[in-house]
């Protein structure tokens, strides 16, 4: 690999962190390429980008990013998963992927610029989904105009079931 091209992969692997809101540092040795392709194929449907990278590579690349803590924590066989919209999701699959294959594990982490150790990447998968939590959040925002709306309701239900009752005394009488 000459220069250049080092040159290029420094600048795309910047691009990529410097646009991705986790970066999750894994050791796959010993891991088969069918089964990184797997992950790979998990990620991807995540919008997650996983590339293997040479650390001098990726040292030079993380020391201008948010997630500049990692830079001199490169060692050993590395690869790097980019998560850039949701970062539970990434964190979801890596740690799957893990605990699915012994050989492959979590190194750590930077999410928005915080260190995460593996820990602290599998209390984030632990977490519910973006979407679940926007879930939970409209429902309980639709609860409140709903229950208010059934009291409401009750009101006028209560007080013709008073009157019906005095009919139906004045009826019998």
């Amino acid at each position: 690999m000459n220069r250049q091209e080092k040159a290029q992969i420094i600048e795309q692997l910047k691009e990529k962190a410097g646009r991705a809101s986790i970066a999750i540092v894994t050791d796959f040795k010993g891991v088969t390429v069918e089964d990184i392709t797997i992950l790979r194929d998990n990620l991807r449907k995540n919008g997650v980008d996983y590339q293997v990278v040479k650390n001098t590579l990726a040292r030079l690349a993380f020391d201008s990013t948010d997630h500049s803590e990692l830079a001199d924590k490169f060692k050993e066989t590395c690869a790097v998963a980019l998560g850039y919209d949701d970062p539970v999701a990434a964190a979801k699959t890596v740690s799957e992927f893990a605990k699915s294959n012994d050989k492959f594990s979590v190194r750590f982490a930077s999410l928005e610029g915080k260190y995460l150790d593996t820990e602290g990447v599998t209390a984030l998968s632990k977490l519910p989904s973006k979407e679940e939590l926007l879930g939970k959040a409209l429902g309980t925002m639709n609860a409140v105009p709903t229950n208010f709306v059934s009291l409401l309701a009750n009101v006028p239900r209560g007080l013709l079931n008073v009157l019906t009752a005095v009919k139906d005394q004045k009826e019998a009488a």
